[in-house]
Formats: structure tokens, C-alpha cells, sequence
């Protein structure tokens, strides 16, 4: 890979660690930022329409490439390249159709009576799927070591029977349609269980380990987010009776995976999640106009009380102010909008916090 600020085998050991929970210097920190240079080579032209700038596998590539010429990588963030159709693809790839914005996708339900849809299964000649691994396999190839690719994103489960039957229907099934809400969901996961395996088939091909959107590296195994924005709208009854036991199958299915878990609404599941002993960690998500990373410290701590690592988006001032009420092990901090010596500067202040904490508890 280029333009890492560690080597490929040191980056390797401190993902490591994080998996092990036993990075005590300080949190894993993702930091990347511009270079700030001239371009070497033009930017690829887009195609005309919305939905071609998405399917145009050649653009899409080059795309990245073209970002990556001007991108540098510090602390242990690394140049990851997902292939994406949105966050309904397993969706599309059960029957929906998709609908594309310059900056996302969005489904079209297709299930207007479960008895005149057939059951799901997966297909390998679906369009979407089709797609999926002609993008993945260009970029693959076009890698060249370069950069990792990592598996697209996929919301299994009960998200997958929102994008087919639409967020207020799939709610009102819970009290009206709750077996073949349950049918349909465990029909998906044999689906994910496809999709995922033949995605990190391809990409295990020529390179090692495994990523996703959430940009963290697991380098030895595949690993995979597992997550349920739906549970936002439902009861902690709800939650256990319809999406935990399949949740529960994903985990103990992939070898590592981290839950994501989106918005104050969901806090409700907290306890539920931190009880599935197969899930490995939580990446907490507040959601926009809410307090900032520092002020759910409380939060932060009870997932790690439960032994489980923990991943978070935030400012610099997050950073710092975690670090002194954190464990460093299993921490991995995302941050954003730096410069390079505000990014060099944030690392070695958060190693300095950790150190002194490190001499205190030794006093």
C-alpha cells in the first residue's frame, strides 16, 4: 500500500492489537489528509447521467485512483477503496430496484403482499450483484497493491426488509405479518451469507486481511459490520424477539465483526448488544445535532466494562478528552478535517495522555 505513514507489517501488528484489545500506548488513530500538490494525471471525466456516474465501473476506479494521488495516511489509517450502490444493495440483490442522487441510492420497496412474493434466494445473474463484482474485481486488479478493497456495504437482516417492503410497513409487520417478517429476514441471511463470502473471495485473492466502509483493517480473517438501523424505530421487545436471534446468526457466523450502532434511539439495545458474546465491538454513532463524541463518555466506558472494543468518529478535542477517561485498548478514534501537523501533533498528544496515565496508575 502507499503513502502509510507505517509499513505494511507494522500496520498489520497494530490492527492487531486492536482486534487483541492490547494496544496500551495510546487508541488507534485514522487520520488522512491532502498533500496539498499538483496532480500528476487529469481527472476522470464522469459520465452524463446520475445513475452512470454510480454503474460506470471504469470511472468509478479511476475515480479513487485519482483521489488516492492526494492523500496521505496517518496514525494507522490506511487508502481503502469500497466499491458502493447504497445502502440497499442486499435489497437489490433480493428483488428491489434502486434509485440513484449524486451522493446516494435509495430502494424501491417491491413487496406489496408477502404471498405474491416468492421466497428469497440469492441470484447470481441479478443485475445488482452482477455489478457488485464486476466494480469489486476492477478494483481489485487496478490496485496493484496500492490500496486494499474493501467488501461493499450490506444491511442484512430486518434493513434488507425495509428496502423490499418500506420502513412504515415493515414496522406495521410486526404486529400484522410477524411470521413472514421472520421467514423473510432468515431468507436474507442466506443471501448475505452468499454475497459476503463470494465478495471476500474475490478480493482474498490478491490481498490479505479485510476492510469495509467503516475503514477498520482485520489482517488476517474476514471481518464484517453487522448493524440494524431499523431498531431505531422499535421496542427493546421488538428488538429481541425479531432481530436479535438472526443478529446473533451473523455474528457467530463471521469470523470478527463490529456493531453499528446509530443514534440515541437505539441506546435502548445497548445492554441487549453487549450481552451477544460474539460481537467484538460497538461503533457508537450519536447521530447529527447531538453532543459531541466527549459528552457520551459514560456510554463509551459501559462498552468497555463489557469487554468489548469500541470505534468512534470525532473532533480532535474528542480525541484528547477521551484519552484521559478511556482505555486505549480496543479504541479506534476516525477523525477528520486535519492538516498534517495537526494530525502528527493529535498523535503524539494522545501517546503523551496515555503515557502519564500509565505513570499514575503505576504510582
Amino acid at each position: 500500500m502507499v503513502n502509510t505513514a507505517l509499513n505494511e507489517e507494522k500496520l498489520a501488528a497494530r490492527w492487531m492489537e486492536f482486534w487483541n484489545m492490547s494496544n496500551e500506548d495510546r487508541p488507534l488513530l485514522s487520520i488522512s489528509v491532502s498533500k496539498g500538490i499538483s496532480r500528476r494525471s487529469p481527472a476522470p471525466t464522469a459520465p452524463d447521467g446520475i445513475k452512470e456516474r454510480w454503474l460506470d465501473t471504469e470511472f468509478v476506479v479511476r475515480s479513487y485512483r485519482y483521489a488516492l494521488e492526494n492523500a496521505l495516511f496517518l496514525g494507522e489509517a490506511f487508502p481503502l477503496f469500497c466499491p458502493n450502490l447504497g445502502p440497499d444493495f442486499i435489497g437489490a440483490v433480493c428483488g428491489c430496484d434502486l434509485k440513484f442522487s449524486p451522493s446516494t441510492s435509495w430502494a424501491e420497496p417491491c413487496i406489496k403482499d408477502y404471498s405474491d412474493f416468492p421466497d428469497i434466494a440469492f441470484d447470481e445473474k441479478n443485475p445488482w450483484w452482477q455489478k457488485m463484482v464486476e466494480i469489486t474485481k476492477a478494483a481489485v486488479d487496478e490496485s496493484n497493491g496500492d490500496y486494499l478493497v474493501g467488501i461493499t456495504d450490506i444491511h442484512p437482516g430486518a434493513d434488507a426488509v425495509v428496502s423490499l417492503r418500506g420502513a412504515e410497513t415493515a414496522a406495521m409487520d410486526l404486529y400484522l405479518e410477524p411470521d413472514e417478517f421472520k421467514k423473510r429476514v432468515w431468507q436474507i441471511f442466506d443471501v448475505f451469507k452468499e454475497v459476503t463470502s463470494r465478495l471476500h473471495g474475490i478480493i482474498s485473492k490478491k490481498q490479505k486481511g479485510s476492510s469495509n466502509w467503516m475503514g477498520i483493517y482485520h489482517p488476517e480473517k474476514l471481518w464484517y459490520v453487522t448493524s440494524c438501523d431499523f431498531s431505531y424505530m422499535i421496542s427493546s421487545v421488538h428488538f429481541k424477539e425479531f432481530i436479535l436471534p438472526e443478529l446473533t446468526a451473523e455474528a457467530e457466523w463471521l469470523p470478527a465483526t463490529i456493531y453499528h450502532l446509530d443514534g440515541v434511539g437505539s441506546l435502548t439495545h445497548l445492554d441487549t448488544l453487549l450481552g451477544v458474546e460474539k460481537i467484538n465491538g460497538i461503533q457508537w454513532v450519536p447521530g447529527n445535532g447531538k453532543p459531541p463524541a466527549r459528552e457520551w463518555a459514560d456510554v463509551l466506558k459501559k462498552i468497555q466494562k463489557a469487554g468489548k472494543c469500541i470505534e468512534i468518529s470525532c473532533g480532535p478535542k474528542d480525541v484528547t478528552a477521551l484519552c484521559e477517561v478511556l482505555d486505549p485498548r480496543g479504541v479506534r478514534f476516525g477523525v477528520g478535517g486535519l492538516d498534517r501537523d495537526s494530525a502528527e501533533s493529535l498523535i503524539k498528544e494522545a501517546e503523551r495522555i496515555c503515557r502519564e496515565k500509565r505513570a499514575t496508575f503505576a504510582v
